[in-house]
């Protein structure tokens, strides 16, 4: 189905380019809203640590039913780490995880609301997302309004905000905390 030719990107396959075609499909078929169509890759780390997520978000919504909130969609399989596991194994602070109300798109059926994830650094490391519909929102379908697109940024101790793109890597200090607000799922049918 996919034949990427030199030059070409093919990193992330399985990860983010699945969430696409899958999302591509059902909205070709007309089945349902777009799902966030990402897994919000999320990695920190430095000499001594290393940690990889991925961040759930908004389900898309169908003919007869609500899209769900802060769940993995589509093509994913993953869990995330318990936050008490998280803090005991790495020099950081999960600040706050709760859903993003409102992100779902609004439409006979809602689509599902994506999540805010704030996770606060005790010490100096790399901060790394790969992320998608960071522009473009998960389409609605059949009159439904799309979801709300993602939003990336780090929260520094100066009190400034430090705006990321869907796919950006920085450097953190003690005390920043990365943001990540991950996308709603599309509604489905005119509200």
């Amino acid at each position: 189905m996919l034949n990427p030719v030199y030059p070409a990107a093919v990193v992330a396959g399985n990860v983010e380019t699945s969430q696409a075609i899958t999302d591509a499909l059902f909205g070709a078929l007309g089945i349902m809203g777009a799902a966030q169509g990402t897994m919000n890759n999320f990695t920190f780390g430095n000499d001594n640590h290393q940690y990889y997520e991925t961040i759930c978000g908004g389900g898309g919504a169908g003919p007869d039913y609500q899209g769900a909130d802060g769940v993995h969609t589509n093509m994913t399989n993953t869990r995330l780490t318990d936050p008490e596991i998280l803090e005991w194994r790495f020099p950081v602070l999960l600040e706050s995880f709760s859903l993003r109300r409102g992100s779902g798109g609004a439409g006979r059926y809602r689509g599902g609301d994506g999540v805010i994830r704030k996770v606060k650094f005790l010490e100096g490391m790399t901060a790394s997302i790969l992320s998608g519909h960071r522009e473009i929102p998960p389409y609605g379908m059949a009159g439904g309004d799309p979801g709300k697109i993602g939003h990336n940024y780090v929260l520094r101790t100066d009190g400034s905000i430090d705006e990321l793109r869907g796919t950006d890597s920085t450097e953190v200090e003690a005390n920043d905390v990365m943001v990540i607000e991950t996308p709603g799922g599309g509604g489905y049918g005119k509200a």
